[in-house]
């Protein structure tokens, strides 16, 4: 997001979570494309992995589907549906139990009112209105700089409404870990995964989980650089 001309110092604010963020990218990549080569001993498919487990919570109103992309599985409360990639859906591997589980440990989560989950829901307006008003408020107030009233205030308010998307990305972070808790509980204690086959499903679940750990950091950054452009500007 550059404003003005020329190199941005505060860009170098960013470069550690762009760096991180690759990484990230790249670590749920190769971890996922190494255990979908490992056969779950189990033999099931995430699809009936997603609904063993929901059986044995008592979960009867959620429907499993397969959606088209290559890691596009979520949990869409709204619809009760666990959506699973294809890779996933009919998936027999250690990668497709272990996201299949960690999907349905959302639908836990909304089935026992997980608290944090509820917190995310109910910012997940406010952070898609954030996200939306806050570049273009911040740019405008930017380019008007102190000069009249409206520049500090456009730009203060960009700040708060980015505000808002970096703490749904807070927020975000406890119901992803505790998807992942949930889930590897699911599978060991059900016998799902054999002894042997635990760190696999453990080290496809962390991967997963440092993608909403950059995407924090990152948004982070970018907040604490908003400031820093505002004040430059008094």
């Amino acid at each position: 997001m550059p404003f003005g001309f020329g190199f941005d110092p505060t860009m170098i604010l960013l470069l550690p979570a762009m760096g991180f963020a690759l990484w990230a990218q790249f670590k749920v990549k190769s971890t996922y494309e190494k255990f979908s080569e490992v056969p779950a001993s189990s033999g099931v498919t995430g699809r009936d992995m997603a609904r063993a487990i929901m059986t044995r919570n008592g979960v009867s109103d959620v429907n499993v589907e397969a959606v088209g992309g290559t890691l596009s599985d979520h949990y869409d409360p709204a619809a009760k549906s666990v959506r699973l990639s294809e890779g996933i859906y009919d998936g027999r591997s250690i990668s497709a139990i272990a996201v299949a589980a960690h999907e349905v440990g959302h639908v836990l989560q909304h089935h026992q009112g997980y608290f944090p989950m509820q917190l995310r829901a109910t910012f997940v307006p406010v952070a898609n209105l954030g996200s939306a008003l806050a570049t273009p408020l911040f740019f405008i107030g930017f380019l008007f700089g102190a000069k009249t009233p409206f520049g500090p205030l456009l730009m203060d308010a960009g700040i708060l409404f980015f505000a808002a998307a970096v703490l749904f990305h807070v927020v975000t972070l406890p119901v992803e870990f505790d998807a992942s808790k949930r889930a590897l509980a699911q599978l060991t204690s059900s016998g799902s995964v054999m002894p042997q086959e635990v760190a696999g499903a453990k080290k496809v679940l962390d991967a997963a989980a440092l993608t909403y750990i950059a995407a924090a950091a990152m948004a982070a950054l970018q907040l604490i650089r908003l400031v820093l452009l505002r004040n430059s500007r008094r």
